[in-house]
């Protein structure tokens, strides 16, 4: 927006009286060369260099740039360093006051400075992501024809903050959190230069590397932290910043963490990758991180519950079981307390043996029916339930597993399309290694490549009954068994003076169909 008198003012009281601002303020780069960090940015002939008037544009002017970075990473402050720089108008709005109305007036007066003086106009946009998409379509036809050249500052990933439009008419340049030396020699400097504190105050070696932990790379956050703690010296009448005084001034640090962005995913991703790895430390960090911003501990616990099932499975099912429970409590306690169980959990899943052995095989059956591989069901393990069944061929010849030893029959269950296929292959991990071993047997079983001892007899159902082999009478032996399990037709009953009851018909998908 248009400077106004007051705004005018304002900045004239902090040229006059610089203590006024902010200390991140007063330390803010006057050129290019004084800017931390970000070297990869200002290499010569990039478009930072050229939007300040170094080298010749010629027909390939200075693009608009979109400045991506977290907080304190100098998006801000490369946009100031551009207007103080350069000759060009420079005109600064945030979106989180300004709209279209602001933005068109912007955008107009640009074209009279060019067409009346001949003059070009830089638009410095901060927290573009605040823009509605509607907002944003009002800067392209601005962007497209040059009217404004457009430098635009955003917290948040772009690819989902930003309209395609807009991101395709702009360079995309990422700023990256300060390293350890780059705040460290913004500190010295802070301390040291009159612009800062004048030598006023010294900072002792713990509390400079305090000041280091608590930024987490965030230059604004470090000279923030350095602000408060030379504050409380002074009025102590202190000549140094101690690691004491600086505890007492800043109590903890801030975490940096949008749960409406990219961040969100970002930190939930490495959580689930960190129990994936087995690292517990690092989940258990990720965790407190998302506690500590504040992150919806149902969204956490529904991770976990996931990552129970995709990353450990069958090597630990008592994992599932775990995470679920730990659901179960975040719904009834919420935090704090939840904050307990989901360490708990986490802990578990991390230490957990892991495979993906259950989550490939049902990702593997889901292509194949999806290609088209799935093919009728067998005739003997159709629905023979119901009246003329029989006439159709359906549960003709299937063999009941329990009146066979070892309980496993020598037939085909799946469609002739994916008959042989494997889907699950267990691993050698945790648990895991026992159903590896059963599923081999059992697989040689029904092809009939394996056999067992013959178990011990079942006990009689009913008296009438002694003396007969399990299975191979015709009186059901336990409540659901039926003749249907031996090929014959529901309508008959294998024992005589019984007949089938019809209400007893199982539900499509329910029990035993067959």
């Amino acid at each position: 927006m248009e400077p106004d008198l007051f705004t005018a003012a304002a900045e004239d009281r902090q040229r006059k009286d610089p203590a006024s601002s902010p200390l991140a303020v007063r330390m803010r780069p006057r050129t290019l060369d004084e800017v931390m960090g970000q070297q990869h940015l200002l290499r010569p002939g990039s478009p930072l260099r050229r939007l300040v008037g170094e080298g010749e544009g010629g027909p390939a002017g200075p693009s608009s740039v979109i400045l991506w970075g977290p907080p304190g990473t100098g998006k801000t402050t490369l946009a100031y360093v551009v207007s103080q720089a350069t000759n060009k108008r420079f005109v600064e709005l945030s979106a989180i006051t300004a709209g279209v109305k602001e933005v068109r007036a912007v955008i107009d007066g640009a074209r009279r400075a060019s067409g009346g003086y001949g003059q070009e106009t830089v638009l410095f946009l901060d927290e573009i992501h605040r823009f509605s998409k509607a907002q944003q379509d009002s800067l392209l036809p601005a962007v497209e024809n040059r009217w404004v050249t457009l430098i635009a500052a955003t917290t948040e990933n772009p690819y989902f903050s930003v309209i395609s439009p807009l991101l395709s008419r702009s360079l995309l340049l990422t700023l990256e959190p300060l390293t350890e030396d780059g705040l460290r020699d913004l500190l010295r400097r802070a301390v040291a230069d009159e612009r800062g504190l004048g030598g006023a105050v010294s900072l002792t070696a713990d509390a400079e590397n305090h000041l280091l932990r608590i930024a987490g790379g965030d230059a604004r956050r470090a000279l923030t932290a350095l602000e408060a703690g030379a504050g409380s010296a002074i009025s102590q009448g202190e000549k140094e910043i101690t690691l004491r005084a600086l505890e007492e001034a800043v109590d903890r640090a801030a975490v940096t963490y949008d749960r409406d962005g990219d961040q969100h995913y970002d930190v939930a991703s490495a959580l689930i990758k960190s129990i994936r790895g087995s690292d517990v430390d690092a989940a258990l960090h990720y965790l407190a991180r998302m506690i500590e911003a504040g992150e919806d501990p149902r969204f956490i616990a529904r991770r976990l519950m996931i990552s129970a099932s995709e990353d450990i499975g069958m090597a630990d099912p008592t994992a599932l079981q775990t995470a679920v429970a730990a659901a179960q409590a975040v719904a009834l306690i919420g935090f704090p307390e939840a904050r307990i169980a989901l360490g708990q959990a986490v802990i578990a899943l991390a230490l957990a043996p892991k495979s993906n052995a259950a989550y490939l095989a049902i990702d593997a059956a889901l292509a194949d029916v999806r290609a088209g591989l799935a093919g009728p069901v067998p005739p003997y393990l159709r629905d023979g339930h119901y009246q003329g069944a029989q006439k159709l061929g359906h549960a003709q010849g299937y063999v009941y597993p329990h009146d066979v030893p070892g309980g496993i029959a020598a037939q085909q269950y799946a469609p002739d399309a994916v008959h042989g296929k494997r889907y699950y292959e267990p691993t050698r991990y945790g648990t895991e290694a026992r159903y590896a071993d059963v599923a081999e047997r059992v697989r040689a079983r029904l092809r009939g490549e394996a056999s067992l001892p013959r178990p011990p007899e079942r006990a009689p159902a009913r008296p009438g009954a002694e003396g007969r082999p399990a299975g191979t009478g015709g009186v059901p032996e336990r409540p659901g068994d039926g003749p249907e399990k031996r090929g014959q037709d529901p309508g008959q009953s294998a024992n005589p003076g019984q007949s089938a009851n019809p209400e007893k018909r199982a539900e499509p998908g329910k029990g035993s169909a067959g």
